[in-house]
């Protein structure tokens, strides 16, 4: 078959499933933002915005304008790419950023997958959830009727719509109904599996971390709020008094990948500065962005991992960290109860519990044989449903069958 994926940083969720595709002989090309990486054996192409967005251009539609001006840039190089001749049987797209608009309207045969990863609501998800933070007022929801605009556009024009957990399925809307299947991404459990042999050093601050070492790690993209930063925060100072001699390692860069920003400064200066006297510097390790082969290492060796969110998209991370043998300790919010039940592959705590985020954190910093079961059952978990090779990419695979007939 031939097979287009479109993805704003191509591959993005797709890399597994498109080097799948490849390897089973099937004709594929790939289409992206600006300058996009090559893939050995495979076409490639990028495209350019042709525009920023018109001045006085009402501010309640500017988010719908750019998508339209980044969809109508994938529409004029898909139609370079049909009159080179290619006319794909199947296209696999992500609609967030609007490349999925005008997919169709270029090639109206191929069948249109879209990954629908989530769908906007005032109240209860990303937004209206945390009490810290306002509600939202008229202008963001008109916007967030803008993000969802787009959105609502691809489902209509999706034959079928991929979502990687039940949670985030069950945020779209209802009459998405039959075309919806909820396929994750998967997680290579041969790469993010224990390791005994694991190490990191931090030679300039006369560090050097094993697996058994008392080590406390927090991972995000981004530190700021939606992944519960500010929360982890207050609770480091009790647990470092508590446990002398942990270790904790924070992963994760000063921008905002989701939300609000800040006024001023970042939200990860903001939170440590707000518990920094009841800290002891020389056991907080903060590593910004970090090389996948470190974070891994970090995964194998950690002793307690923290993951908590709003309700939202659920992070690969958690994932990874529970395939790598590590305890999590995560929050009790919808994408979290899709893969951790409480007690049997993990341990979970209310979202704003700070108190019982570290009694939980020492305890298990404390007896680590105690969790042995449970690290072992979180493993098993991501084997048995998030598995690349055994679950995920057959899945796509049947997918791709239903696509075709």
């Amino acid at each position: 078959m031939k097979l287009l994926f479109v993805h704003q940083n191509f591959p993005g969720q797709f890399k597994h499933f498109v080097r799948f595709c490849q390897a089973g002989g099937h004709e594929v090309v790939g289409l992206g933002a600006g300058q996009v990486a090559g893939i050995e054996g495979m076409r490639v192409l990028g495209y350019a915005l042709g525009r920023g967005n018109a001045p006085g251009v009402h501010s309640w539609a500017q988010e719908f304008e750019s998508k339209v001006i980044r969809g109508e840039a994938c529409a004029l190089a898909l139609q370079r790419l049909k009159a080179a001749g290619f006319e794909p049987d199947v296209i696999f797209a992500h609609p967030g950023w609007g490349e999925a608009l005008f997919v169709k309207a270029v090639f109206p045969q191929a069948k249109l997958v879209c990954l629908m990863e989530y769908y906007y609501r005032l109240e209860g998800q990303d937004l209206g959830f945390d009490p810290e933070f306002p509600v939202v007022d008229l202008e963001d929801q008109a916007r967030l009727a803008s993000k969802n605009a787009n959105l609502l556009l691809a489902m209509e024009a999706m034959d079928y719509g991929v979502s990687p957990t039940p949670w985030q399925a069950s945020t779209l809307p209802s009459w998405v109904g039959d075309k919806l299947r909820v396929i994750h991404e998967g997680i290579d459990t041969g790469l993010c599996r224990p390791n005994a042999s694991a190490r990191i050093a931090l030679p300039d601050r006369g560090v050097e971390i094993r697996p058994g070492d008392e080590v406390l790690t927090f991972v995000a993209r981004n530190l700021e709020p939606v992944r519960g930063y500010h929360m982890f925060m207050r609770a480091l100072p009790e647990i470092m008094a508590r446990r002398p001699n942990a270790k904790v390692f924070i992963v994760g860069g000063d921008g905002v990948s989701y939300g609000a920003a800040p006024e001023s400064g970042s939200y990860r200066q903001r939170y440590l500065m707000e518990v920094a006297r009841r800290l002891d510097p020389q056991r907080v390790f903060f590593l910004g962005n970090i090389q996948y082969e470190v974070f891994l290492q970090l995964m194998q060796i950690t002793r307690c991992h923290v993951y908590l969110t709003y309700p939202f998209v659920l992070s690969w991370s958690m994932l990874e960290a529970m395939s790598a043998g590590a305890l999590v300790v995560g929050s009790r919010t919808a994408p979290v109860l899709d893969a951790i039940e409480d007690g049997r592959n993990g341990l979970l705590v209310d979202f704003f519990d700070v108190a019982g985020l570290a009694e939980r954190v020492c305890d298990v910093l404390a007896h680590p044989g105690r969790y042995d079961d449970m690290r072992a059952a979180a493993r098993q978990t991501v084997l048995d449903h998030f598995d690349l090779e055994s679950v995920c990419l057959p899945a796509y695979a049947r997918l791709l069958e239903e696509c075709v007939g």
